[in-house]
């Protein structure tokens, strides 16, 4: 099969086409012809060298895929070969020929192309497990979304709202925050000429948002802190901002917070499991209806990998990077 492997750590020329002998699915694993492969801010992490691979997991990057069934433990999907899916995967998505737990398979919404399914499943996973699941965000609440412009932002928007909760995110530039408003974000800060713990206060009379996603950390952290009301719940996904935060525990005490941290990649395929059944029972239904789409910003040949991660990098994109095969 073609693939696209990371000859050595360093910058986006370092991927390169290469071949690869077809991967077998072993037991409760299933085989896909990928049609799509989503590109997201940890294949550049693993590009460079900053996030190993769990063990005995692919070397090559992609983490999530859109195609047909073609082998392996189909049945244990509830699908049949031939059936268009996409899968989150710890690893080589990014391949005309995937392995995927079967237990991470998801149909593809009705509707959706390929390449838009192919944008789904790492940020799908990845908010509902942060927003929902452990920061318990419900209908009413404020969400506080940092980089409300990304892959993982313009989804976190969508899906708190689709669900009742209110939304204010942050964006580098009016530009992507009129993106952020456009996608039903109720308010949208551009934090390179506003100071987004301000506006929080002045957005929310005071009172805080209830839940904070962030990808940066960092300075942010302290800031955060201040923009949470009484139990208020902060969910770290990254640490773009540095992984040194110096912060006021006092508030923390008095406003009752809790602070979690979380990385999808080495958990279980059980835990995946049950957040692709949340998924699929809570959230397909709202892309199937509308609700909630899909927002691709540019989409590349699989051999011009090496363009979309420059891409990736320069951070002028909204919303998700796609590769076809």
């Amino acid at each position: 099969m073609r693939a696209i492997e990371i000859s050595r750590y360093g910058a986006p020329e370092v991927l390169c086409e290469t071949s690869r002998p077809d991967p077998v699915p072993g037991a409760g694993e299933v085989l896909i012809r990928v049609a799509a492969s989503g590109v997201n801010r940890p294949d550049v992490l693993q590009r460079k060298g900053l996030y190993p691979m769990p063990p005995g997991v692919s070397d090559l990057p992609g983490l999530e895929v859109a195609g047909t069934l073609v082998g392996g433990d189909i049945a244990s999907t509830g699908l049949k070969a031939g059936e268009r899916v996409c899968a989150l995967v710890a690893g080589g998505g990014y391949a005309e020929l995937c392995v995927a737990p079967a237990a991470q398979v998801l149909a593809q919404p009705r509707g959706l192309t390929d390449i838009e399914a192919a944008s789904l499943p790492e940020t799908f996973f990845t908010v509902w497990q942060n927003v929902f699941h452990i920061a318990a965000l419900k209908a009413g609440e404020w969400l506080l979304v940092q980089g409300g412009s990304s892959g993982i932002g313009v989804t976190a928007i969508q899906l708190a709202k689709a669900l009742g909760a209110k939304v204010i995110a942050t964006a580098g530039s009016d530009d992507k925050c009129a993106a952020c408003v456009s996608l039903g974000a109720d308010h949208a800060v551009n934090y390179r000429t506003r100071d987004f713990a301000a506006e929080v206060e002045r957005l929310t009379a005071g009172r805080g948002v209830d839940v904070v996603l962030d990808m940066v950390a960092g300075e942010y952290i302290a800031r955060e802190i201040r923009c949470l009301a009484n139990d208020g719940r902060l969910a770290i996904i990254a640490v773009q901002g540095g992984t040194k935060s110096e912060i006021d525990t006092g508030a923390v005490l008095r406003k009752r917070l809790t602070i979690s941290g979380s990385t999808l990649r080495p958990r279980s395929v059980a835990y995946k499991g049950e957040l692709a059944r949340a998924l699929r029972e809570r959230v397909w239904p709202l892309l199937e209806a509308g609700r909630i789409r899909p927002v691709i910003h540019q989409v590349f040949p699989a051999a011009q990998a090496a363009q979309a991660h420059a891409l990736m990098e320069s951070s002028t994109h909204v919303g998700k990077i796609v590769l076809t095969w």
